[in-house]
């Protein structure tokens, strides 16, 4: 069954900063990309930043400059590190999986997520 486990969130104050993992099965780390996204309370979930099977790397506008996404092959898990958290980061960070063929791209099976608290 494939797995997805988030872990490393918290409550940080504005500035701070935080990095989180997702283990994965091995089958979902062969995908064609892994994402991790946000949901912020009362908001729908948004995709945060991207890194391809191939390594390429691409970043929500908001987040860009301070967040970086990045991946372990041997340990089948990715991360985000994040940098000068701000409040507008609040939100439940999941990851997932993209697959793509000829007819588009789909996610995976979302995990349980980790919580980030940004708050003075």
């Amino acid at each position: 069954q494939v797995q997805l486990v988030e872990s490393g969130g918290g409550l940080v104050q504005p500035g701070g900063s935080l990095s989180l993992s997702c283990a994965t099965s091995g089958s979902i780390f062969r995908a064609d990309a892994l994402g991790w996204y946000r949901q912020a309370p009362g908001k729908e979930r948004e995709l945060v930043a991207l890194i391809t099977k191939g390594g390429n790397t691409n970043y929500a506008h908001s987040v860009e400059g301070r967040f970086t996404i990045s991946k372990d092959n041997a340990k089948s898990t990715v991360y985000l590190q994040m940098s000068n958290l701000k409040p507008d980061d609040t939100g439940v960070y999941y990851c997932n999986a993209e697959y793509c063929s000829d007819y588009g791209c789909s996610l995976g099976s979302w995990g349980q997520g980790t919580q980030v608290t940004v708050s003075s």
